[in-house]
């Protein structure tokens, strides 16, 4: 991930809450379509000046080609509110995110998520790093939106089952169960990513808890019923992997 500033120049006197209103239209675009990555947005103004400090998935990640049409229209409106076009600067590389996804095709890639990482949801399957979701047709109304809101409540589930409170296993039942809420719509999304990208698409499903090791390293898939144990550990966390549902999991925490 890289850190880049991002400049607008006030070319004339205008209201506060337009430029506020323009520069939010532009940044939530970017946002829902994976060109920059989380929700804080540290901003000032300085000689004239209104300045952003963004984290992108790549050095080129707010180049106009990955726009979504609500960017381009979000672009578009900025002399509205008295702002000229953006000047991007690149800052460096952001020590402690997660690297790119160099592969444009992976041999396959899955959705998978936790409350820890900041970055996109879907995976490489041979590298388990994350794919810039702008390099994937959008999934619906033109950009990623509803992906990033399945991201948002995975990562608040995963958050809670963390922090053990008293609804840590209705989290837990979300996240490891294809027929919970969020996990069919996290199966229908898989779906969705791989249609529009021909490449096997799978879904990550969290596992803690089980009888014993013995029963957690032969339990079948959750979908078919059927084995699904690998031969050896992927990238440290997937032990388990069927082709046919197109899900993945790991062993449970509680015997590793």
């Amino acid at each position: 991930m890289y850190l880049l500033d991002v400049t607008f120049d006030l070319f004339e006197d205008s209201q506060v809450h337009l430029v506020e209103g323009a520069v939010m239209r532009l940044f939530d675009a970017w946002r829902h379509q994976g060109q920059v990555l989380g929700r804080e947005l540290p901003t000032w103004i300085r000689d004239g000046s209104l300045n952003l400090r963004v984290v992108c998935p790549e050095q080129d990640s707010l180049h106009p080609r990955y726009l979504s049409p609500a960017g381009k229209h979000a672009l578009a409106r900025l002399a509205e509110a008295g702002l000229t076009q953006p000047r991007i600067k690149l800052l460096g590389r952001d020590l402690f995110s997660d690297t790119t996804a160099e592969d444009q095709a992976p041999s396959w890639q899955l959705l998978y998520a936790t409350f820890v990482h900041n970055c996109s949801p879907l995976r490489s399957g041979d590298t388990l790093a994350p794919i810039p979701l702008y390099r994937v047709p959008a999934i619906a109304n033109g950009d990623h939106k509803l992906l990033l809101r399945w991201q948002d409540d995975w990562m608040a589930c995963d958050q809670l089952q963390m922090n053990g409170v008293s609804a840590e296993q209705a989290a837990l039942q979300e996240l490891g169960d294809p027929k919970s809420p969020l996990g069919r719509r996290g199966c229908d999304f898989a779906k969705r990513i791989q249609y529009l990208t021909q490449i096997p698409t799978y879904y990550y499903l969290y596992r803690v808890g089980g009888e014993s090791l013995e029963a957690e390293q032969h339990r079948p898939c959750p979908g078919c019923g059927q084995p699904w144990r690998l031969a050896e550990t992927l990238h440290g966390i997937i032990d388990f992997k069927c082709d046919d549902c197109r899900l993945v999991s790991n062993l449970s925490w509680d015997f590793q």
